[in-house]
C-alpha cells in the first residue's frame, strides 16, 4: 500500500478522493502503509498469513483461494463502513480469497469498479501471457505452458478449475464497471468471459510536482559526468522484463555510454559488468525522479506489461524513451519523444538511443501533461457519479 505502480495509484487517489470530503478506506494485503494515512487504512493479513498463502498456493496452484478467516473479517469491515461504491485494484498477491470476496460482493449489490493491472482476472493461472504466445484464456485454460510464471505453481497446475471458479466468481456481480490503463488490455479484457461488462480505459497518470526536470549530484556521485546515462527501472528484474537483454547491450555499447539500473537485488548488484550501476529498489520518489533526470535516455526492454508508469515518470522528467513494442507499453510514447523497437533487438535499440538523444527533452514533458494526476481523479470520480446514478 503506497510503494509500487499500483500502491501510490491507490493512495494517490485516496488521498484526491478524501480532499474533496469523500470517505476512504484503502484495505490492503499485508506490510506497513506508506504515503497514506494509517486511519484511512485496513490491513487485511499478516505475514504469517501471507506466507502460509505463498506456499500452498505454490503447492496446489490455487493462488486467491486461500486467506479465508482474513476474507470474512474483511467482509464485515466492508459492511460497517457501508461504502457507496467498491473499488478494486490487484486481487493476487496471497493474501485474500477472492471467491468469499465476491460471494459477499454479489450480496451486497452496491456497484464495483475494477481497475484490472494486468492478465490475472481472467486467466486460470498467469498475470501476463504475451511472451507465452498463448490465447486459451478465450475458451478455457488447459495445460498451462506459464506454471513457472508469476504466481508460482512448482507442481501440477489446477488452471482448469481456477479458469471456471474465476468465471463463476468474477461474473456473478450485477453491476460492475472494468477500467483498464491501457486500450491493449481493455481490448483483451473484451475477449474475455469480463467482456459482459462495460471496460473503460482510464491511463495511468503520474504526480508532475514530484516527477519533473529536477536538479542532483547523482552523476557526479555516480561517475557518470560526460557519459551518455541509458536508464532502466523495474520493481523486479527478470528476463521477461529485459534483464538479460541490459546486460546484453552493456557489451555492445561504447565507453562513451553507461546504463543505470534501478530496482536491482543485492545478488544482482554483485553480477553486474563495469558499466552498469546498480541500485536497489527506492521507495523515495523524489530520488527516483532525480535519477530520471539525470539520464539522457530510459530504455524499457520488457517482454510483458500493461501500462508502464515507468515511462510516463521518464516523460515527466523530461528523459525520452526506448521501449520494446511489447503490449501496452508502447502508447505513453509518439515520434516526439521515443522510439518503439521490435522485441529482442539490441543494435536497433543501441540505434534508437541515438536517434532519441536529438530529440529535444521538453517535447517529452509537454507529452507527459496528457497524463497529469489530476485527470485520472476526474475520470474516476466521472465513473463513479455514472455508477450511482
Amino acid at each position: 500500500c503506497g510503494s509500487g505502480s499500483t500502491g501510490r495509484i491507490v493512495t494517490d487517489l485516496c488521498k484526491d478522493l478524501k480532499t474533496q470530503g469523500h470517505e476512504v478506506k484503502v484495505i490492503y494485503g499485508v506490510g506497513q502503509a506508506t504515503n497514506i494515512d494509517e486511519e484511512d487504512t485496513i490491513c487485511m493479513n499478516n505475514k504469517a498469513g501471507y506466507y502460509i498463502h505463498n506456499a500452498l498456493a505454490k503447492m496446489t496452484d490455487h493462488t486467491g483461494l486461500y486467506s479465508t478467516p482474513q476474507t470474512w473479517w474483511v467482509t464485515r469491515k466492508i459492511r460497517e463502513f457501508a461504502p457507496d461504491v467498491i473499488h478494486l485494484h490487484n486481487l493476487h498477491g496471497y493474501y485474500i480469497n477472492y471467491k468469499v470476496l465476491f460471494e459477499f460482493l454479489a450480496d451486497y449489490d452496491h456497484p464495483v469498479i475494477w481497475t484490472l493491472h494486468d492478465c490475472w482476472a481472467f486467466t486460470g493461472h498467469c498475470a501476463y501471457f504475451s511472451a507465452l504466445k498463448c490465447n486459451k484464456w478465450k475458451t478455457q485454460c488447459y495445460d498451462c505452458p506459464g506454471l513457472s510464471e508469476y504466481p508460482i505453481c512448482k507442481f501440477k497446475g489446477d488452471v482448469e478449475k481456477n479458469f471456471r471458479i474465476k468465471k463463476n466468481a468474477f461474473t456473478s456481480v450485477r453491476d460492475m464497471r472494468i477500467v483498464t490503463p491501457s486500450k491493449w488490455l481493455a481490448n483483451l479484457a473484451s475477449q474475455s468471459y469480463l467482456g459482459t461488462y462495460p471496460i473503460t480505459v482510464i491511463n495511468n497518470r503520474v504526480d508532475r510536482d514530484i516527477f519533473k526536470p529536477r536538479q542532483s549530484n547523482f552523476r557526479n556521485d555516480h561517475g557518470l559526468i560526460g557519459k551518455k546515462v541509458i536508464l532502466g527501472v523495474s520493481n523486479v528484474w527478470n528476463s521477461k522484463k529485459g534483464f538479460s537483454d541490459f546486460l546484453k547491450l552493456s557489451t555492445m555499447l561504447g565507453d562513451a555510454y553507461a546504463i543505470v539500473m534501478v530496482g536491482l537485488t543485492e545478488s544482482q548488484l554483485g553480477d553486474l559488468p563495469s558499466n552498469i550501476v546498480g541500485i536497489q529498489r527506492t521507495q523515495s520518489t523524489q530520488e527516483l525522479a532525480e535519477i530520471y533526470s539525470a539520464s539522457d535516455v530510459f530504455v524499457n526492454l520488457t517482454y510483458q506489461d500493461n501500462y508502464p508508469t515507468v515511462n510516463l515518470e521518464a516523460l515527466a522528467c523530461g528523459t525520452p524513451i526506448v521501449t520494446y513494442n511489447t503490449d501496452g507499453s508502447i502508447e505513453a510514447a509518439d515520434e516526439t519523444c521515443g522510439v518503439i523497437v521490435e522485441q529482442g533487438d539490441i543494435e536497433g535499440v543501441i540505434k534508437a538511443i541515438d536517434s532519441v538523444l536529438k530529440l529535444n527533452r521538453e517535447n517529452a514533458v509537454l507529452r507527459s501533461k496528457t497524463y497529469m494526476k489530476n485527470n485520472e481523479y476526474d475520470t474516476y470520480m466521472a465513473l463513479y457519479d455514472t455508477v450511482l446514478k
